[in-house]
């Protein structure tokens, strides 16, 4: 996934409007993950700053593709599914933003519990996303639901 090349091709063909805003992966390990977004023409809003949706779709593109690198190829195959979200903006989002998620480890536990249990597994997963000047922009806070598939 840290080939640009391969990302960009992922991100045309199951993730296009991410593709469009100009989301770019820059770190992916089984501890965290790191998304940028830098404000341009196509991602703005009339109040000169990136619009909340790509804000949004970034910070959940942070946590669900650390959760979905473990879950790539898993036999037993797991399904994962958003089923919350909770966003609290702080600072208007202008230039290069990056968004951080560190929550590999709990996620590996919640889907190793997942396959334990037989059972739909949830965590709320967090990523924030910070402006250059190291200033926190937004917290997402998103409910990743996990569960094996029968």
């Amino acid at each position: 996934m840290l080939n640009p090349i391969f990302f960009k091709l992922f991100l045309i063909f199951k993730l296009p409007l991410a593709f469009l805003a100009g989301v770019k992966l820059t770190l992916l390990n089984n501890t965290q993950s790191t998304v940028q977004l830098k404000h341009n023409c196509l991602n703005k809003n009339p109040f000169k700053s990136i619009y909340f949706a790509a804000l949004s779709m970034a910070g959940e593109l942070t946590s669900g593709i650390l959760a979905a690198s473990f879950i790539y190829k898993n036999k037993p195959a797991i399904s994962m599914l958003v089923v919350g979200v909770n966003i609290e903006f702080s600072k208007k989002a202008i230039g290069l933003i990056q968004f951080n998620c560190k929550q590999g480890k709990e996620i590996q536990d919640c889907i190793n519990k997942s396959i334990k249990t037989k059972e739909g597994q949830s965590i709320v997963i967090t990523s924030t996303a910070i402006d250059t000047q190291g200033d926190i922009v937004a917290t997402f806070n998103i409910t990743w639901s996990f569960k094996v598939k029968q």
